[in-house]
């Protein structure tokens, strides 16, 4: 069974993560902080009924899959074909009424990530990606999404979910690349990767990123033309440290000022 077959339901596990997100989102729901050492991590009753509806799908669907999701435990994680779930990638927005989270779906074949999607059920807006191509379909319509050129990191917009979320030597290597752009902005979450697909956005530069954060956002990077990695220049499927890039030439300048 090849990655594209997989679409028809990506969208199904899309439809019950939106139906069981949209009643708490705007709403005076519970927030659980699950951070430890005076940093906050909120996860909502939203991320959990989310992703246990994606999981019960999973799980009578294709019962011979792995499961790693952000909110339960990991179901075979060895196995040949794996799903990397986070129900609400941006909680942090989402809590504060802002809509610019999504509910991420990857599925990894032998470790390789081979499809993704990004889905925002309150605006109604899918990203996917295979790696080879990558498409968009929402209140826009539906178009193939492409990376835009960009020679330069001085010509570029770079995005970062915050710099205060990486530690002192991190902020201090990516305020290096932040000197060098046109324009920097903070926020998106996973929506800044998105705007890479769709060529607005040039460059994103991110620590401590786990699994379920990146894993959906690579094919659709790579499908659209982009190059996404960590600051090694190593697979990014691992999380961590992680450089995407519209154009080779942009993440290439940018990681050497990284890795100085």
């Amino acid at each position: 069974m090849g990655a594209v077959d997989f679409a028809a339901f990506v969208d199904e596990l899309a439809t019950v993560a939106g139906e069981a997100i949209r009643p708490f989102f705007r709403t005076t729901l519970g927030v659980e902080n699950k951070g430890r050492d005076g940093v906050f991590d909120p996860v909502t009753a939203a991320d959990r009924a989310a992703e246990q509806a994606m999981r019960a799908l999973i799980q009578k669907t294709f019962p011979q899959h792995g499961i790693v999701g952000e909110e339960f435990s990991d179901v075979s994680p060895g196995a040949a074909y794996v799903w990397v779930l986070d129900p609400i990638d941006g909680t942090k927005s989402f809590i504060s009424g802002m809509p610019v989270w999504g509910t991420l779906i990857g599925l990894l074949k032998n470790g390789v990530p081979v499809y993704g999607m990004m889905h925002q059920p309150f605006i109604g807006e899918h990203f996917t990606g295979d790696s080879a191509s990558a498409r968009y379909r929402g209140p826009a319509g539906e178009r193939r999404l492409n990376t835009r050129a960009c020679a330069s990191l001085s010509d570029a917009t770079l995005f970062t979910t915050s710099p205060l979320l990486m530690s002192k030597p991190e902020r201090a290597s990516f305020e290096k690349v932040q000197a060098k752009v046109r324009l920097a902005r903070y926020g998106g979450d996973c929506y800044a990767y998105c705007m890479i697909a769709a060529g607005f956005v040039d460059l994103v530069v991110e620590t401590g990123l786990k699994p379920h954060d990146i894993v959906a956002l690579i094919p659709i990077v790579e499908g659209a033309g982009g190059i996404i990695t960590d600051w090694s220049g190593k697979t990014a499927v691992s999380g961590g440290r992680i450089i995407a890039a519209g154009d080779k030439r942009v993440h290439a300048e940018a990681l050497k000022l990284l890795q100085a």
